[in-house]
């Protein structure tokens, strides 16, 4: 039997422009089999929460644009559970209106905040350290996250440093660090107490509202005056007329650097956050070659460390080329190398500019 007090806000309003041509704004990342499963990524993290969570308590925070996609590849989820943004105000205005209406439904609810478009492998570890997460969360006021083992000097993630001589799971956090260079990542690692900061957390709706309060009066205060509105007929109005003048801020920003009763769990699964086609390399299997390849026949002469996605079936031939990304849809052809796959957003830019918005 589930919890019925445990909740989940999904975060699926992003367009990963990174992994374009696939993704695109009017069909974004987390709504496309990535990894060639057979599912989506919103629909693998849906079902990964519902392990813990009671399927009608999760609540997938989308742009208005993506309302029929979300309960077209998630057919259990009722409208009500469908939290739409009418415009982008990056993470801590929609975690804020989200919350409200859960506490207004159930106010000892206790929930996570997990991205919809993230990779994690083994699901059972994944839920055992939500669920301790839960469970401290209920018994005490603490805003928790769940941080990655670093496996590299990353510069492009954030980090969390925890108290290295807390000996128990649950670990104080000193402090949250911006993305670092090279150098001061290398020294991150060497000294152990760091983690990858995933944007996944975990606290009792009554703590998460209470930091809202002491750390962002105003933002608050613009929420709770459509707090009477929230659930009935005329919560639409209120949002659309209210959301887009909320701050523009990030919950990291607004809540967890701000905070002083922050903790984590160091997490004991292998996580990546396919933010890149390199990402998405490096968790996919490989050919004996070493290229990856999603949908596509492939015939490959002297070819390796390719990325190679298709639509389904294509026959795909590259010969002489290394370490590429070669993506193939509809009218875009993408043939563009690894090394420089942070430029994609870039040239997604330029192709708009020159043939339209249309192809992104």
């Amino acid at each position: 039997m589930k919890n019925k007090n445990y909740y989940a806000i999904l975060m699926a309003g992003g367009v990963g422009s990174r992994f374009w041509p696939i993704s695109t704004q009017d069909f974004p990342k987390q709504f496309h089999d990535m990894l060639g499963t057979g599912d989506t990524l919103i629909q693998k993290t849906f079902y990964r929460l519902a392990k813990l969570i009671p399927t009608e308590n999760i609540f997938i925070l989308t742009n208005e644009r993506y309302n029929d996609l979300v309960l077209e590849q998630l057919p259990e989820v009722k409208q009500r559970q469908v939290v739409l943004e009418p415009a982008m105000r990056n993470t801590a205005p929609c975690i804020l209106y989200a919350s409200l209406k859960i506490q207004k439904e159930n106010e000892d609810a206790v929930m996570i905040v997990a991205p919809s478009d993230h990779w994690i492998e083994d699901e059972d570890a994944f839920t055992s350290n939500v669920k301790e997460a839960f469970e401290f969360c209920s018994k005490n006021d603490a805003l928790m996250t769940l941080g990655i083992q670093p496996t590299f000097p990353n510069t492009g993630y954030g980090y969390i440093e925890y108290n290295k001589k807390e000996d128990k799971t649950i670990k104080p956090v000193i402090q949250f660090r911006e993305k670092p260079d090279y150098e001061l990542a290398k020294s991150f690692l060497s000294q152990g107490n760091f983690l990858w900061n995933a944007g996944i957390f975990m606290w009792s709706v009554k703590s998460v509202l209470a930091a809202f309060k002491n750390n962002q009066p105003e933002l608050f205060q613009h929420f709770m005056n459509g707090y009477e509105t929230y659930n009935t007929v005329e919560e639409s109005e209120f949002i659309q007329e209210n959301y887009p003048k909320a701050e523009n801020i990030s919950v990291d920003y607004a809540l967890m650097e701000k905070s002083e009763n922050i903790y984590v769990i160091p997490a004991t699964f292998d996580w990546n956050d396919l933010g890149t086609w390199g990402s998405l390399y490096d968790k996919l299997d490989k050919d004996e070659s070493n290229n990856a390849i999603v949908n596509a026949k492939v015939l490959a002469t002297d070819a390796s460390g390719n990325m190679i996605r298709s639509n389904k079936n294509k026959v795909v031939v590259v010969d002489g080329i290394t370490d590429y990304i070669i993506v193939d849809k509809d009218e875009v052809l993408l043939i563009f190398p690894k090394t420089k796959e942070q430029d994609i957003k870039k040239v997604l830019q330029q192709v708009k500019d020159k043939f339209g918005e249309g192809l992104g």
